[in-house]
Order: C-alpha cells, then sequence, then structure tokens
C-alpha cells in the first residue's frame, strides 16, 4: 500500500469518527435539553408554564390567535386570501341514486349531452360545451395578465366561458377566450372602452356583489399601482382605484331596468346577467333582476374566495352555496322566470359531482374560481415551494411571476375542464340520463337531517317508497 493510498484511508477513517463523535455528541445534548424542557413542562405551574398557550389556542383556534396578532399590530383592516376557512353546510352532504334494476343505467356506448345555453331568450345566447365556466377574477387586483391569458385560453381549448372579473379590460384576455363575459364592475375604468368591449363579447355581468365581499366596496391604493396597471387603467399618477359598493347607473332598483334595456341595445343583443351575494333576502334581489330583464343570474354562496376579504364577511354574511342555489332555483320555478332566466351557482364548487349536484338542485351551470388557479399551476408550483405559496407564481406583484408558464397553464386547465366533462357524463350514465338537462331535485337524497329538511330531500337511512 503506497502513501497516498494510506493518507486515503486515514482521512476516511478520520471522517467516520468524527461523524459518530458529533452524532453520538449530538444525541447527548438533545436528551439533556429535552429531559430538562420536559422537567420544567410538567412541573412549572400553568402561569408561568408555555403549555398555558395550548389550551388557549384550542379554546379559540390557530387562525383566530394569529389574526388577533395581526389586528393588533396593523390597527387596520385586515384582508384574508380565498374566503372562509369554516364549514358551512354544504355540497358533500348531498349523495346521488344509481340506477340499477328499477332504473336502468344508459348504455356506455351512449352519448350523454353536457352543453348548456346561457340566456335562453336573449337575441344572441351563447351556448357553452360544459356546465363549468372560470369564474370572475380581476387582472392587476389580484391576477397577472400571463395568468389571466392561461384561464382564457384553457377555457377556450375546453370550449367554455370566462369572465372577465373587475380589473382594468385586458385585451390578450379577450384575444384568447373564445366566450368572454365582461363583467360591468363598480370601479370607474373602462368607460372610454365600454362601446367597443360590449359589441365584442358573449355576454355582460353586471356587478353587484360577491360571497366573500357581500357588497361593499375596497381601494385599490394608488401606490400599489405600478407603470403599466395605471395605463390599463387610464389613471394619473397618484389615483387611486376604487371599487364602489354601488353601481354607478344604479342608485336605486328602479333605475335597473334602464341601465339591463342600455347595455342589450348597446351590445345588440347578448344575454345580460347580474352577480349578487346570496343575501337573507335573496328571493326579493332576484325577482328585481327578473322584473328588470336580465337573462341570467350568478348568486354566489358563503363560501365564495377572493383575493382578500376583511374575515368578518367571509365568516360571517351571506347565504351556503347549497342553500342559495335551491332557493334560488326554487324561486325561478315559482314566478316562472326558469324559463327565461338562467342561474349560474358560485362559491366553493370544486368538483364536478359539486357541480352535477348544484345542477340537480337547479342551477343551469356553475362558476370555478380556486380550482382553476390550482389547474394552471400544475407542476409549476416548485418554483415557489417550499418558501413561497403557489401564488407567488400567478400574483400581478407574485415573487415568480416571470416564472410562470402559460401556455403550460392552459394546457393544465383544458385537461382538468376535459376530465371533469368525462365525470360528469359517467355521472349522468349512472343516473340511467342522457342529458344534463334531465337531471334533478329527485336524483338526490341526503346524509344530513338539517340539510334534507331545509331542501325537502329524503334522508339516507329512509325508504323512498311511498306509504299505502
Amino acid at each position: 500500500m503506497n502513501q497516498s493510498h494510506k493518507k486515503i484511508l486515514w482521512g476516511l477513517a478520520g471522517t467516520i469518527m468524527g461523524f459518530w463523535s458529533i452524532k453520538l455528541g449530538g444525541r447527548v445534548l438533545l436528551n439533556k435539553s429535552s429531559d430538562k424542557f420536559i422537567k420544567i413542562l410538567t412541573s412549572d405551574q400553568y402561569e408561568e408554564n408555555i403549555w398555558e398557550m395550548i389550551p388557549t389556542i384550542m379554546r379559540s383556534n390557530p387562525l383566530v390567535v394569529m389574526e388577533t396578532n395581526l389586528r393588533a399590530q396593523s390597527g387596520t383592516l385586515i384582508n384574508r386570501p380565498f374566503g372562509s376557512p369554516k364549514k358551512f353546510p354544504s355540497l358533500n352532504s348531498l349523495m346521488f341514486n344509481c340506477a340499477q334494476l328499477r332504473d336502468l343505467p344508459t348504455p356506455l356506448e351512449t352519448p350523454v349531452d353536457t352543453s348548456v345555453v346561457i340566456g335562453k331568450e336573449a337575441k344572441k345566447p351563447f351556448k357553452i360545451n360544459l356546465p363549468l365556466m372560470v369564474s370572475a377574477m380581476a387582472y392587476g387586483e389580484a391576477l397577472s395578465a400571463d395568468a389571466k391569458w392561461s384561464l382564457a385560453k384553457g377555457a377556450s381549448l375546453a370550449q367554455t366561458a370566462i369572465c372577465s372579473g373587475e380589473g382594468p379590460f385586458l385585451l390578450s384576455e379577450w384575444e384568447a377566450a373564445d366566450t368572454y363575459i365582461y363583467m360591468y364592475n363598480r370601479g370607474d375604468w373602462n368607460q372610454e372602452k365600454e362601446s367597443r368591449i360590449l359589441k365584442n363579447c358573449a355576454a355582460v355581468e353586471i356587478q353587484f356583489g360577491q360571497g366573500a365581499l357581500g357588497g361593499t366596496g375596497h381601494v385599490f391604493s394608488a401606490r400599489e399601482i405600478d407603470r403599466r396597471l395605471r395605463k390599463d387603467f387610464n389613471f394619473p399618477k397618484g389615483k387611486d382605484a376604487i371599487t364602489h359598493s354601488r353601481q354607478s347607473h344604479v342608485q336605486h332598483q328602479g333605475q335597473l331596468p334602464e341601465f339591463v334595456e342600455y347595455l342589450k341595445k348597446i351590445s345588440d343583443g347578448i344575454p345580460v346577467g347580474v352577480k349578487i351575494a346570496a343575501g337573507k333576502w335573496l328571493e326579493e334581489d332576484i325577482d328585481i333582476a327578473c322584473h328588470s330583464g336580465v337573462d341570467y343570474i350568478v348568486l354566489d354562496g358563503a363560501e365564495a374566495a377572493t383575493k382578500g376579504s376583511p374575515p368578518i364577511l367571509a365568516d360571517d354574511f351571506c347565504v351556503p352555496t347549497i342553500y342559495a342555489v335551491s332557493r334560488g332555483a326554487e324561486q325561478l320555478y315559482k314566478t316562472g322566470f326558469n324559463k327565461r332566466v338562467s342561474l349560474i351557482a358560485s362559491g366553493k364548487i370544486s368538483t364536478p359531482g359539486d357541480a352535477l349536484k348544484a345542477i340537480a338542485l337547479g342551477a343551469d351551470a356553475c362558476y370555478m374560481g380556486t380550482v382553476a388557479l390550482f389547474a394552471i399551476v400544475h407542476l409549476q408550483a416548485e418554483h415557489a415551494i417550499p418558501f413561497e405559496p403557489p401564488t407567488q407564481l400567478i400574483w400581478y406583484d407574485g415573487k415568480y411571476a416571470d416564472k410562470f408558464n402559460k401556455k403550460q397553464g392552459a394546457k393544465y386547465l383544458a385537461n382538468f375542464f376535459a376530465s371533469c366533462k368525462e365525470e360528469l357524463e359517467a355521472g349522468i350514465r349512472s343516473l340511467g340520463k342522457t342529458t344534463l338537462r334531465e337531471v334533478n331535485r329527485s336524483d338526490l337524497f341526503s346524509l344530513d337531517e338539517s340539510i334534507g329538511k331545509g331542501l325537502g330531500l329524503p334522508m339516507a337511512y329512509e325508504s323512498c317508497h311511498k306509504k299505502p
């Protein structure tokens, strides 16, 4: 063995001995530290014991403790992203029948129609390939231009629609979308482009409220508006972007019919809809909208999300989606407006099963928001994780927005919608039906007694046979 080999062996032996010394020494130190910590934890009285925090947090919950600290730190309104974590009564408590002998399932080779027409009696109704659409999410105030392009292109590939959201008009999104719904928001921008936009979209949606914010306004501070976004808003430097609490054209309900007629005229007859948060008086809100001539209504339930809303509005306001859809559909049916006015469900519609249940309760179609964002960041989240959330890829001012691949995002969203469509078809066949329009409340039963009672549905433990 030569001298160089001996040096290598001695070096290797030294490395191994050093590793085991550190390991054994570290174990001794860790053991002593943990012994001391456990002794303190199990002997100190509660008033000086760190464990005091545990029952305190359990009594509230970690979110309350964290948001208390945020309020104490800022002294101003806090905004929580993506809606409420509160467990509302939900569509998860509903189950579908399965056809077998009494009702036979639809043969596998039989085509299933999942298409939907929105604006049934409008001059220019629009048709989509499946009852799922991309919901309103704002450019600039929330999402980047690339993220909006991905959502629009993915929706187009799936032959469905996207709503613009309340931000400034984004030409690249409009160009990527085959079926573009323009949100007539409560801000004072886009006005100079209004006529041109309305003549070149599939529908216009008047924003009155949303589930995570109610009908409140909010301010997008001028200091957060960079040069590019200021140009898109067409704002001078220093001007805030304000979403007002009320539509400037509708300061009282009597002005709504005239405004709806104006939008229909200027757009040459595309469907005109309204978006409202589902409140206690949702039936009256629906009646006012219907008598004003709207072609569709978006009901946004309490579970709806947004980039940021005061926790009090997300947690403690509005009607959960499951009840909102049922009540809304019933009101349209009772008044006969269901023949003319389409109903769109919104608020934590996350799966094909959620959508099919909402449709069984009476909705014509559903909006999807948060899950669409999950889809476009598929296999791209690694650019942000573990040190930042995946949303940093898609927010307008996200740290990793330059890493987001918009073409991949569009492809993944299209794949998501294609998969959802096949699941919907499987569900419709399992009910023994062939079209989405045949699915109704008689296909449902409930696992939860309060939901069963509230919706007038049978319970899973009940026989559905009529008594003699």
